[in-house]
C-alpha cells in the first residue's frame, strides 16, 4: 500500500480530536474550513512551513511570536527561487536544467514561469535567479510583460537582502541582443540586490554557456543553502515541486529521426518565391504536438558548398579538429565537422570581427567596427562570401573555434494533429538568392527542398509555444493576420476548429506578391469560406496594383469592425515577418484603437498591452 500523507490541518484536528480531556480544542466545521481554503495553493515547501509554523505556535502559546518569525527567516533563507521568462520554451529548457542541478545539491528550489509569479513578493527573497528570453526588437516574452514593467517601474521595492543572477538568452543578429535579460540585472542591481554571479549573454548556440552558468551557480549556493543548522531542517523534501513541465521522450537534444514524406512547392511557376509544403511522417514515435507549437528541424550543410568553402581556405578536409558536443569533447575531420556540427550559412556579426582581425582587410575592418553593418553585413553573407573577401592564414582548430555550432530551425507547424494524426505539417520558404556568382541557399531550407529525398529520415523535435494558443473557449472569435509563410499556423488553427467544432467566428488577413502566383493554400481558405467556418477574408497581393497592399492596410480599411471584434472579446494573432510586417501591423492596429475607441495613442498602446497580458494578442514572428 502507498504510505497516506497528512496535510498539517489533518493532523492537527486528528490530535485535537483524539483528545477527550479537551475536545473543545479541536477545530470547528468552520474554522477547518478556513483553514483549508488557506493552504488550497501552498506549494509543498509552503505547507511544510506552516506545520512548523503552528507546531510552534501551539507549544509557545498564542503570544510567542519570535521562534516562527525566525523559523520563517530561516527557511526564506534556504529557498532558491528560479524564474523563467520563455517566448519558445528555450528558457523554460535550461530554468528546468537549473532546477535539477540545484536539486541534486540539496538545494531547496522554487521554479516558476514568470507570469505566474507575484511581482510585489520579489521583497521577500533572498535567492532568485532569472532565465530571460528576449523577444522581437528588445521585447520582454509574454509571459514576462508585467513582471517587466513592475521592475522597471517606480513601485519596485528597493532589494538589498536579495542575492540573484541572470542568463540572457538571444541572438547577436539582432540589434538588441539578450536586452530582457540585461533589463532585468541592471534593474536589480540598482534596486541594491548584488550578483551571486555575473550575468551571462547566451547566443543561439547557448548550450555550453548555460551549463558553465548552472553549474558555477550551484557551487556558489551549494554551501549557504544547504545548511543543516537552521529550525526546520525537515523542510528538505522537494520531489513534489512544480518542474518545468513534462517533458516529451523526444526533445533539442534527442530528436526523432523522422519519415520525410513529401516537399511540394505551392507557388507558381512564375513567382518570384518558392515555398513549399512539407509532410513529415511521425509513424509510431507518439510524437505529440499542438496548434501554435514550432517544430525544430536539425539539418546538415550542403557536401557540395563545403568542398568550396574548403578550397577557398586551402584546407584538404582531412585536417583533426576538436569539438565540445553534449558536454564531451570529440574529434572530427574538418569536412564532417563542417557538414553536420558547424553553422556555415547564417554569419555571426562575431565572425565579422573574427576574420577582419586575422586577415587586416581594410573593407572588413571598417565594417567590424560598427555593430550595426557588421550584423547587416553578416545578414547577407554566408560563411564562404566573408572568407573570399580576404586570405587569413590561420590553422582548421582556429577556424573552427570562430563559428557557431549548427542549431535546429523552427519552423510554425501548417497543421492540427487532430486533421492530420500522425503527421506534420510545415509551410517553408527556400532561402536562395546569387552571391559571387554562385546560388546561396538556407540550410535547412535547401535541407528540406532539395537534399532529403522521400522515405529519408530527418531528426525533429517539438517546441511547444504557450504563448501562440487557440481561446480555450470555443465560442471565441479569432483575427488571424499572416502573410506569405506565415499563413503556416493559422492552417493549423481552421483544422483544430473545425474538428472542435468551434462556433467562434474566423477572420483571415493574408497577402503576398501575386494573387495567381503567390495564394498559398487558395483551395484550402476557398472551401473553409464556403463552409462558413472561415467568416471573413481579407486579401493584399502587392503588385496586382499599381500602389502596393499590404495587411495593415486592409486593416485600416476594416478598423471599424476590427475594433469592434476586439470589444466583443476576440483573440488577435499575427505571424511572419517581425522587422517590418509585424511593427507596422502593430502600429496599424494603435491607430485603430485610438480612433474607434477614442483614446489617446498611450492609452491605445495601453489597450494592446492588456490583450498581451490576457493571451489575446499573441505573436509568431520570425
Amino acid at each position: 500500500m502507498g504510505k497516506i500523507v497528512m496535510l498539517p490541518e489533518q493532523r492537527l484536528l486528528k490530535q485535537n480530536t483524539s483528545n477527550s480531556a479537551n475536545k473543545s480544542s479541536a477545530l470547528d466545521a468552520n474554522q477547518l474550513a478556513s483553514l483549508q481554503q488557506s493552504v488550497a495553493d501552498y506549494s509543498s515547501l509552503q505547507l511544510a512551513w506552516a506545520s512548523g509554523y503552528l507546531a510552534a505556535k501551539s507549544e509557545q502559546g498564542q503570544n510567542a511570536q519570535l521562534a516562527p518569525v525566525a523559523a520563517a527567516v530561516a527557511v526564506a533563507a534556504k529557498t532558491l527561487t528560479i524564474l523563467y521568462a520563455s517566448q519558445t520554451g528555450n528558457a523554460k529548457g535550461v530554468a528546468g536544467q537549473l532546477e535539477k542541478s540545484a536539486k541534486a545539491a540539496g538545494i531547496n528550489v522554487v521554479l516558476k514561469n514568470i507570469a505566474d509569479y507575484k511581482a510585489k513578493s520579489i521583497k521577500n527573497e533572498t535567492h532568485l535567479l532569472i532565465v530571460a528570453s528576449t523577444n522581437g526588437e528588445g521585447e520582454p516574452p509574454d509571459d514576462a510583460i508585467e513582471f517587466h514593467e513592475f521592475l522597471l517601474g517606480k513601485k519596485a521595492p528597493k532589494l538589498p537582502n536579495l542575492s540573484y543572477s541572470v542568463l540572457a538568452l538571444g541572438d547577436s543578429s539582432y540589434e538588441f541582443f539578450c536586452k530582457t535579460g540585461q533589463d532585468f540585472d541592471e534593474r536589480l542591481q540598482a534596486l541594491g540586490a548584488k550578483q551571486v554571479s555575473p550575468r551571462v549573454d547566451c547566443d543561439v548556440d547557448y548550450d555550453s554557456d548555460s551549463e558553465s552558468w548552472t553549474l558555477n551557480i550551484v557551487e556558489t549556493l551549494k554551501e549557504e543553502l544547504t545548511q543543516t543548522d537552521a529550525p526546520l531542517a525537515t523542510v528538505s523534501n522537494i520531489g513534489d515541486l512544480p518542474t518545468a513541465g513534462a517533458a516529451s521522450v523526444y526533445t533539442k537534444q534527442k530528436p526523432l529521426a523522422a519519415e520525410f514524406s513529401l516537399s511540394q512547392k505551392i507557388t507558381g511557376r512564375d513567382s518570384a518565391k518558392d515555398v513549399r509544403h512539407i509532410e513529415i511522417d511521425l509513424g509510431e514515435s507518439g510524437l505529440t504536438y499542438q496548434v501554435g507549437d514550432a517544430l525544430g528541424v536539425w539539418f546538415e550543410n550542403d557536401e557540395q558548398l563545403v568542398a568550396k568553402l574548403l578550397t577557398e581556405l586551402n584546407f584538404s578536409g582531412e585536417e583533426k579538429i576538436s569539438l565540445k558536443v553534449a558536454g564531451e569533447v570529440e574529434q572530427f575531420t574538418l569536412k564532417a565537422a563542417l557538414i553536420s556540427q558547424l553553422e556555415i550559412t547564417q554569419t555571426a556579426p562575431s565572425f565579422i570581427e573574427f576574420w577582419a582581425n586575422a586577415s587586416k582587410n581594410t573593407e572588413l575592418v571598417a565594417v567590424a567596427s560598427d555593430k550595426n553593418t557588421a550584423r547587416e553585413f553578416a545578414g547577407v553573407h554566408q560563411i564562404i562570401d566573408v572568407v573570399s573577401l580576404a586570405k587569413a592564414d590561420i590553422d582548421a582548430q582556429t577556424f573552427v573555434d570562430a563559428l557557431r555550432k549548427i542549431t535546429p530551425r523552427l519552423y510554425s507547424i501548417a497543421s492540427a494533429q487532430a486533421e492530420v494524426e500522425e503527421e506534420v505539417h510545415l509551410t517553408v520558404g527556400i532561402v536562395s538568392y546569387e552571391a559571387n556568382g554562385d546560388t546561396r541557399t538556407g540550410g535547412a531550407s535547401g535541407f528540406l527542398a532539395e537534399r532529403l529525398a522521400e522515405g529519408q529520415k530527418v531528426r525533429i523535435f517539438v517546441e511547444h509555444n504557450d504563448n501562440f494558443r487557440l481561446p480555450q473557449a470555443d465560442d471565441t472569435p479569432v483575427i488571424m493576420i499572416g502573410p506569405g509563410t506565415g499563413v503556416a499556423p493559422f492552417r493549423a488553427f481552421m483544422q483544430e476548429r473545425e474538428a472542435r467544432d468551434a462556433s467562434g467566428d474566423n477572420w483571415m488577413f493574408f497577402g503576398d506578391q501575386t494573387f495567381t502566383q503567390d495564394f498559398l493554400y487558395q483551395t484550402e481558405w476557398q472551401n473553409y469560406l464556403k463552409s462558413g467556418l472561415l467568416t471573413r477574408m481579407d486579401l493584399a497581393f502587392s503588385r496586382d496594383q499599381a500602389e502596393k497592399i499590404y495587411v495593415q492596410d486592409r486593416l485600416k480599411e476594416q478598423a471599424a469592425d476590427v475594433f469592434a471584434w476586439l470589444e466583443r472579446g476576440a483573440h488577435l494573432y499575427i505571424c511572419g515577418d517581425g522587422n517590418r510586417m509585424a511593427k507596422d501591423v502593430h502600429q496599424t492596429l494603435v491607430e485603430i484603437i485610438a480612433e474607434h475607441g477614442k483614446l489617446s495613442t498611450e492609452q491605445a498602446e495601453d489597450y494592446l498591452k492588456s490583450l498581451r497580458s490576457n493571451k489575446r494578442y499573441q505573436k509568431d514572428v520570425y
